[in-house]
């Protein structure tokens, strides 16, 4: 098995442009809601439920951000595809689906 480092990056980094975008864009949304709220007990009660939501949504990008921050970082110092705990080659189905995974199939169980 041989990882492409090259594509794998260039994935990482399509990653990390999308966690990036969709950062911003919840932000964007929490600071600017789109709809005048004020009106209604309701539809306030609706926005600040949508706000957690938000939030947490926000909150799962970051996480993801770091992981493939992360990631990129293990490209940079040749660790890229090196289960945390064994130190053997993650299978490449696995980075294929999960291109920031640290554990091998054995080990993520």
């Amino acid at each position: 098995m041989s990882i492409n480092l090259h594509t794998a990056k260039q994935n990482l980094l399509k990653l990390k442009d999308e966690y990036e975008s969709r950062i911003d864009k919840i932000e964007d949304h929490i600071q600017n809601p789109q709809d005048d709220l004020n009106e209604h007990w309701e539809d306030q009660a609706i926005s600040y439920r949508q706000n957690d939501m938000r939030k947490n949504l926000m909150s799962e990008a970051r996480q993801s951000l770091i992981y493939v921050e992360n990631a990129l970082s293990r490209i940079e110092n040749s660790t890229y595809g090196e289960c945390e705990v064994c130190g053997e080659q993650i299978e490449e189905q696995r980075l294929e689906a999960l291109p920031y995974a640290t554990l091998c199939m054995e080990h993520a169980e």
